[in-house]
């Protein structure tokens, strides 16, 4: 997991931890501590997205598989691979693929492949409530960005106190568009095909695809 968490995580400011509860930057860093030990992870998820001003619900479900710099992410009946170097996003519906060069695959917004690792910068956090979730005991932090112009107004992470995965993610928007990412099932250390983070062009120009480079 060496390049993503060198991706997801820079060194923070000593004043910035000053600002945050201790509890919680020290669970964070457990959680952290546990994922980083991983060499491959299989999350599937739920997404759900509300906004009651404007009457929106919307469920949908996903997955992704993460090792070292590479992931594969299925989502809305796409596929992104990421190789290290580029990333492909396949488009069966528009029959078509989008590749861009390293640099250009980062996104403000958190996915599912950032949520293990993104509160690592840009928050001040503290604990939340402590919740029963079938059985299960959930600890929630609390994340407000630094940033006092991101659309982001907080973030709560939802973290399992046994297995220190975390288990959903709830974001907050200034347009009250709520966000919960839930994990459906985590794995670790899955035997994982040698090519599944290889793109075969070939195989997709020969099925009619029309390829879009960035």
């Amino acid at each position: 997991m060496k390049k993503i968490i060198l991706l997801c995580m820079m060194i923070i400011p000593v004043t910035i931890f000053s600002q945050s509860d201790a509890k919680a930057k020290a669970l964070l860093d457990e959680v952290y501590k546990k994922v980083s030990g991983y060499e491959n992870i299989f999350v599937d998820f739920k997404f759900v997205l509300d906004n009651t001003a404007e009457n929106i619900h919307q469920e949908t479900r996903g997955d992704v598989t993460l090792e070292g710099d590479k992931y594969l992410f299925n989502y809305l009946g796409a596929t992104k691979i990421f190789d290290g170097k580029k990333s492909y996003t396949i488009i069966p519906e528009n029959e078509e693929v989008v590749i861009e060069s390293n640099g250009t695959d980062e996104e403000e917004s958190i996915t599912p492949s950032k949520m293990l690792t993104f509160y690592k910068n840009g928050y001040n956090y503290k604990m939340d409530i402590l919740q029963n979730v079938k059985g299960r005991q959930i600890q929630y932090v609390e994340l407000i960005p630094i940033d006092t112009h991101a659309e982001i107004k907080k973030i709560l992470l939802g973290i399992d106190i046994q297995t220190k995965h975390i288990y959903n993610l709830i974001q907050i928007g200034d347009n009250k568009t709520k966000t919960t990412i839930t994990v459906n099932s985590f794995k670790t250390n899955q035997p994982l095909s040698n090519s599944l983070f290889t793109f075969d062009e070939a195989k997709y120009e020969d099925e009619g695809y029309y390829i879009i480079r960035n």
